[in-house]
């Protein structure tokens, strides 16, 4: 044994560093997104500069990381390739980006290339999917993407930044700046703290009374399980007020709070619309509503789609703040966050060889992969399109 040490001591830093290259070269293709508003991009540098250092490429379209900050000559620093033309960022191994993808952009894919993007059932195109599936592309949703926990990885990071920046929204509406109540959010000496209702206790829900408790807000959450109750108030280390969802207790809530956080999320489909208009003209005067679910059809009645330019209306002289990715907003922290998950499976695909060896031995990320060399292999798509599926661990087996 100490031979060996002895050994490896003895070893330059060169030859160390050519011993941890990967088994598998990969080209990684980073487009700039096309989808209104995303701010997001799925490598920082320093991420970069790993991958290079582990003998992958790097391909970036020019102008990507510039809404996170993160400009072309940052990328390129770090040995990424920069280029002008979209198509020779799609033509990479593997692509990897935030927002799923366009007609246009599987238009300029190659045939069974990796695709990584993000890809809710509700918002996939039929059209988008049978040009994936025509040219055999294995694609990947971050929407599904597991820990070793069995936890929606990328799903609870976005939801922890969507969470306490939605209190951080709540602030600024309620300032005079924005024509709001005048209202420090939180409390001080001798005045009463705001009330804040926060409607779901998952991890927006959570993230969010973590932010309103710690500014020093009065809290209700409410939630239809008192499981995610019981959970958020032990995670919060602190007491505060939760009820299960009933009508009357939550109305009379919503009619005499602040600020209302709408953080239900549904598995499928559409979010529960749980708040009637008759309930919502009846809050207080500049009161403020972030409809956290919008992206799901929203917990509001009088909820609409809004965006980063003009994020707010009124109606019943409520603030209604209803943007669909406020992750965005703070696109920079959103990109380390993503960051910190992409990279490490970028390197892992080079370690087993294949993406195929990938998921055969990672069930986490097996459980994202919604298309395997084309062939539909989810099941809440192919119910939405009444499409056959194909179950992804037989199809690996068949394929060794």
């Amino acid at each position: 044994m100490a031979k060996i040490e002895e050994s490896v001591l003895g070893q330059t830093q060169e030859l160390l560093k050519s011993n941890n290259k990967t088994k598998r070269e990969l080209v990684i293709g980073i487009p700039k997104e096309t989808v209104f508003q995303e701010k997001r991009i799925a490598l920082t540098p320093l991420s970069v500069a790993l991958l290079v250092e582990y003998g992958h490429r790097v391909i970036i379209e020019s102008g990507a990381g510039d809404c996170s900050n993160f400009l072309d000559h940052h990328y390129s620093e770090q040995g990424a390739q920069i280029v002008y033309d979209s198509t020779q960022v799609y033509n990479a191994d593997i692509v990897i980006k935030i927002a799923g993808p366009t007609v246009e952009e599987v238009r300029m894919m190659r045939n069974k290339q990796i695709l990584m993007s993000s890809q809710q059932p509700s918002l996939l195109e039929k059209e988008v999917l049978q040009a994936l599936m025509k040219k055999q592309i294995t694609a990947l949703s971050y929407e599904y993407l597991q820990d070793e926990g069995g936890h929606l990885t990328v799903v609870r990071a976005m939801s922890e930044i969507v969470g306490a920046t939605s209190i951080l929204i709540a602030a600024e509406y309620l300032s005079n700046i924005f024509d709001g109540k005048g209202l420090m959010l939180g409390g001080i000496t001798g005045v009463p703290p705001t009330e804040i209702v926060i409607i779901g206790a998952g991890t927006v829900g959570e993230f969010a009374a973590r932010t309103a408790i710690a500014l020093g807000a009065e809290v209700k959450v409410f939630d239809s399980s008192v499981y995610r109750l019981r959970r958020l108030q032990n995670n919060i280390g602190s007491r505060v007020y939760t009820s299960v969802i009933q009508p009357l207790i939550l109305n009379k809530a919503i009619k005499s709070c602040d600020v209302v956080i709408g953080a239900l999320r549904a598995k499928n489909g559409r979010s529960a619309c749980l708040i009637s208009e008759e309930t919502v003209s009846e809050m207080k005067p500049n009161s403020v509503i972030i409809d956290v679910s919008i992206d799901q059809g929203g917990c509001f009645e009088t909820s609409e789609i809004t965006s980063h330019d003009k994020p707010v209306f009124r109606k019943y002289d409520v603030i209604h703040y209803c943007v669909p990715n406020i992750a965005s907003r703070v696109a920079r922290t959103a990109t380390y966050a993503l960051t910190n998950i992409f990279t490490p499976i970028l390197l892992q695909i080079g370690e087993c060889g294949s993406f195929s060896s990938l998921i055969w031995s990672h069930a986490g990320i097996r459980n994202a992969v919604y298309l395997y060399q084309g062939s539909l292999t989810n099941k809440d798509i192919a119910d939405r399109f009444n499409i056959a599926y194909k179950d992804l661990s037989l199809m690996i087996v068949a394929n060794q």
